[in-house]
């Protein structure tokens, strides 16, 4: 019962082909792309995401806390956890789509480097988040074996009534060649 409750309240999310508003087309469908050349990489920097807004519903809240193996939080708390897909899902894109933009070989070429969660207040249930962010950093290294890859940095943006409530920082990493 509290599946049927969940699919049919879950945000939906269509592929989005294109982000007129900052000129940059994605190609529509996914597929192994060649390496980006650093002067393509770097204008990454600045790409906006179309924003949304997200609300935490109490039984994804509930699910995301059971999950954890805790107790649900006080209140109407949401659990940290919901820092791992509320935001990407709010800022109106998707994981596919950022491997897109990151010109990604494949799942298995794209790692999470780290996240950083801020909180300015607590996130809780049932308000309607405005959510908004972008790549803000991007840089293409080589390894001590000499490896390439470049580190891709994403940060997006919880708002309540203009307030900033939470901030996230997503880096990633796109192994471009072996060593």
């Amino acid at each position: 019962m509290l599946w049927a409750y969940a699919r049919a309240h879950a945000p939906t999310h269509a592929p989005i082909v294109a982000n007129k508003a900052h000129g940059t087309a994605l190609p529509a469908k996914r597929k192994a792309l060649a390496m980006l050349t650093e002067g393509e990489l770097l204008e990454l920097v600045g790409h906006r995401f179309p924003g949304g807004h997200y609300r935490i519903a109490h039984w994804e809240n509930w699910l995301l806390t059971n999950c954890t193996g805790r107790d649900p939080m006080p209140g109407d708390l949401a659990h940290p956890v919901v820092m791992f897909h509320a935001p990407i899902l709010g800022a109106g894109t998707s994981i596919s789509e950022l491997f897109v933009l990151g010109h990604a070989a494949g799942a298995g070429s794209v790692g999470l480097e780290s996240y950083d969660w801020e909180y300015f207040r607590p996130l809780r249930e049932d308000i309607d988040y405005a959510v908004d962010g972008g790549i803000v950093e991007a840089e293409r290294t080589t390894t001590e074996t000499g490896a390439v890859v470049d580190r891709v940095a994403f940060r997006i943006e919880f708002r309540d009534a203009d307030e900033l409530v939470a901030r996230v920082t997503n880096r990633w990493k796109f192994r471009r060649t072996a060593a």
